[in-house]
C-alpha cells in the first residue's frame, strides 16, 4: 500500500497525524537523515554498574539494525532466551546508536570481545546485579545533522534558543504509529477482536500506538488553546499532563476530566479496549524540555545537540524548528 493510500485510509478511520505545532511556521526546511551518521543517539544510563552479578552488560554501537534484532542475535550467541536480554529502550535502525544490553548468563564467563554482529560494534562490557529494563535509563543524548538548510539563519537560531528555553509539546513521534500510520491501521483492524488477540506479542505495537494517539489528541487540544505548558485546574500533578488511557477512574478531575473525556469520546471503543487489556490510568507530561542544547552552523548544514528524557522523541523538537524532508523514509 502506498503512503498516499495509507494517509487517506487513516483519515477515513478518524486518525489524523498532523498534530498542531506550538510555534509559528518559519518557512524553513532541511534534509533529515541523509546518512545514518546524521542521527546519532547516545544512551545515558545515569547509574553505575555493580561490577558483579549474573548479568553481563554490553555497550553496542549500532549502525543499521534495530534494537529487537540486536537483542535476538545476542540471545542466540549467549545461548539464552530472548526474554533474558534486557535493554532500556528501542532505538531506530536508521541512525547510529549507542545503547546497553544486559545478558542473563549467570556465573559463566563470556568473551564479549569476540562478538561480531553485522553493523554493530561492542564497545564495552561490565557485570551487573540487575536486568536492564525499559525506561530505567536517565535519557538519550542526540547529535543531529540537518543538511541543505533553507531559511533565515538568524531567525532559525533565535527559534532554537526559544525552544531551549520554553520546550516543545511532548507528542509521541511518528515512529510510534508505524510507517504511514500502519500501527494505527492495525489497531483499527483489531478493534472487533477479543482482548487476548490484542495481548499477542505481534500486536503490542498496535496497542502502544492507539494509547499514544489518544494522548496526542489531548495534547493537540492544549496546544491549540495555548495551555500545554501550564497546569490547569483538575491536573493531578504539579506540572501539565495528559492521560495514558487505561482501567479505572481518570486521574484528572473537575472540568479537566470532562474535557479529556469529551475529546476522546469518538475513540471510546479504543478506550474500552485499553481498559479490558488491564492497562492502568497514567499521566504523561505535556511539556518536553531539551537540555544540554548546542548549535553549530557550517555552510548549508546545521549540527544540533540536545538531551531528552526516556520515552520522548527528537523529531518532536525538530518539527517546531523547520520542515523536515526525511530522506531515509523517501528511499524506502
Amino acid at each position: 500500500m502506498t503512503s498516499d493510500l495509507q494517509s487517506a485510509l487513516l483519515q477515513s478511520t478518524g486518525f489524523e497525524l498532523d498534530f498542531p505545532r506550538a510555534f509559528p511556521d518559519l518557512n524553513a526546511s532541511a534534509d533529515f537523515r541523509t546518512e545514518p551518521e546524521d542521527f546519532f543517539v547516545d544512551e545515558q544510563l545515569g547509574f553505575d554498574f555493580s561490577g558483579s552479578g549474573e548479568h553481563l552488560c554490553l555497550l553496542i554501537e549500532n549502525r543499521i539494525q534495530n534494537t529487537v534484532w540486536v537483542a535476538k542475535q545476542l540471545a542466540e550467541l549467549a545461548g539464552i532466551k530472548q526474554m533474558d536480554v534486557g535493554y532500556c529502550g528501542l532505538k531506530d535502525r536508521h541512525a547510529v546508536t549507542r545503547q546497553w544490553f544486559s545478558l542473563y548468563i549467570g556465573s559463566r564467563e563470556m568473551d564479549w570481545t569476540s562478538i561480531h554482529l553485522e553493523g554493530c560494534t561492542v564497545l564495552s562490557g561490565a557485570r551487573h546485579d540487575k536486568k536492564l529494563r525499559r525506561g530505567m535509563h536517565a535519557g538519550n543524548a542526540f547529535l543531529i545533522r540537518l543538511r541543505n538548510v533553507q531559511g533565515d539563519e538568524k531567525v532559525l537560531e533565535q527559534r532554537w534558543q526559544e525552544i531551549a528555553r520554553q520546550g516543545v509539546p511532548n507528542y509521541f513521534g511518528e515512529q510510534r504509529f508505524g510507517y504511514g500510520g500502519g500501527n494505527l491501521l492495525r489497531a483499527q483492524e483489531l478493534l472487533p477482536a477479543h482482548a487476548r488477540i490484542w495481548r499477542e506479542r505481534k500486536n503490542q505495537f498496535a496497542v502502544s500506538a492507539i494509547r499514544s494517539y489518544l494522548f496526542n489528541r489531548v495534547l493537540s487540544d492544549r496546544v491549540r488553546t495555548g495551555e500545554w505548558r501550564h497546569v490547569i485546574d483538575g491536573d493531578p500533578m504539579d506540572y501539565s499532563t495528559g492521560p495514558l488511557w487505561g482501567r479505572g477512574r481518570s486521574l484528572s478531575s473537575n472540568a479537566l476530566a470532562q474535557r479529556e473525556q469529551c475529546l476522546l469520546e469518538q475513540y471510546s471503543p479504543y478506550c474500552e479496549k485499553l481498559e479490558h487489556l488491564g492497562l492502568q490510568q497514567e499521566r504523561r507530561a505535556l511539556l518536553l524540555q531539551p537540555t544540554h542544547v548546542s548549535s553549530v552552523r557550517n555552510d548549508s548544514s546545521w549540527l544540533l545537540g540536545f538531551s531528552l528524557p526516556p520515552g520522548t522523541y527528537a523529531t518532536c523538537v525538530l518539527r517546531e524548528l523547520l520542515t523536515l524532508t526525511n530522506l531515509q523514509q523517501h528511499n524506502q
